[in-house]
């Protein structure tokens, strides 16, 4: 798998580094996919367990075997057994240093209860604009979630072109940074499993980290 890197390996999962600008799943348009690769390099291939956007770096769980999947499933939807942390770089400063943030969003039409905790980790200065770096954890998984519970409060995550600061994402841009600066950082699963896995940041976070 050129360019994915495999953190954790055993008989029952693959845990892998999926690199930003690479989607989990095909579809319409997608030319390349982790699903895909998958499928033309091992037999049989891992199943996917959870999901990361295309543009989001970090942490990708697959099970090897149906069994696998449905054990891991249960874990992810268990209160407190699989703690998934994610690393973003925001633009400006939330308010409190610690905090959840607690806003319904729309999916699909249906309005969903959600919930992200955040922990200000570092703050600093790119081009006379603050920034604050962030260990987030979602309470629940829905699409977009950390992204736009981040815009909600006014610190949108820097590099986002759907929810964030266009103005500052230019000045990125000019200045090399052209990826959602989001990252899943971290996974533990505190049953069965019982994994504690790091992603290394890419390159393009270090400015910031």
């Amino acid at each position: 798998m050129k360019n994915i890197q495999i953190l954790y390996e055993d008989d029952f999962l693959l845990i892998l580094n999926k690199p930003a600008g690479l989607a989990v799943q095909g579809g319409e348009g997608i030319k390349s996919s982790i699903d895909k690769i998958l499928a033309e390099i091992r037999t049989p291939p891992p199943l996917l367990v959870h999901r990361l956007d295309m543009d989001t770096s970090g942490i990708l769980l697959t099970a090897k075997g149906h069994e696998a999947a449905s054990r891991l499933s249960r874990l992810f939807a268990g209160s407190g057994k699989v703690t998934k942390q994610y690393t973003a770089v925001c633009s400006g400063c939330p308010e409190k240093k610690e905090g959840s943030i607690l806003q319904e969003l729309n999916i699909r039409g249906s309005v969903k209860n959600c919930e992200t905790r955040y922990k200000l980790v570092k703050k600093g200065i790119f081009s006379e604009h603050e920034y604050s770096v962030l260990e987030i954890e979602p309470e629940t998984g829905r699409m977009h979630q950390i992204r736009r519970h981040l815009a909600m409060i006014g610190n949108p995550i820097m590099g986002d072109d759907k929810y964030g600061d266009f103005s500052l994402n230019k000045k990125l841009r000019k200045a090399g940074v052209k990826r959602l600066l989001l990252h899943a950082s971290r996974l533990i699963i505190n049953e069965e499993f019982k994994l504690n896995i790091i992603s290394p940041m890419p390159d393009y976070f270090h400015p910031f980290t």
